[in-house]
Parts: C-alpha cells; sequence; structure tokens
C-alpha cells in the first residue's frame, strides 16, 4: 500500500516538473529534452531538475 501512495506522490510531483520545464522560459529544445529526462527516469529526472533544471518565468540576478 505505501508503494502505491509513494508512487502517486512521485507522479504528481513529475506532473508539476513537467508543467515548470513547460512554462519556464527555456527553448524547445532543451524544454524536450528535460521531458524526455523526467518520463524516462521519473525519480533521477525529478531530482536533477529540482537542482538544475529551467525555472519558471522569474526573474535572475546575475
Amino acid at each position: 500500500m505505501e508503494y502505491g501512495l509513494i508512487g502517486l506522490v512521485i507522479l504528481a510531483l513529475d506532473i508539476w516538473a513537467l508543467l515548470s520545464v513547460w512554462n519556464s522560459g527555456a527553448t524547445t529544445g532543451v524544454k524536450i529534452a528535460w521531458t524526455i529526462g523526467i518520463i524516462i527516469f521519473p525519480l533521477v529526472g525529478l531530482l536533477v531538475w529540482f537542482f538544475a533544471g529551467p525555472r519558471g518565468n522569474r526573474a535572475t540576478a546575475l
């Protein structure tokens, strides 16, 4: 039972990550690459996206 709940949480977070990627200001090629990575490797892709992925439409300071 707990594995099913963990799977649903990961699925929800992956959907959130995909929406964030597609709402970011990154180029289409980068968006497609992140999407493929998140779909093929749900947990690892989510973690990598969280730390290194494109962010939403937020201003970044240089």
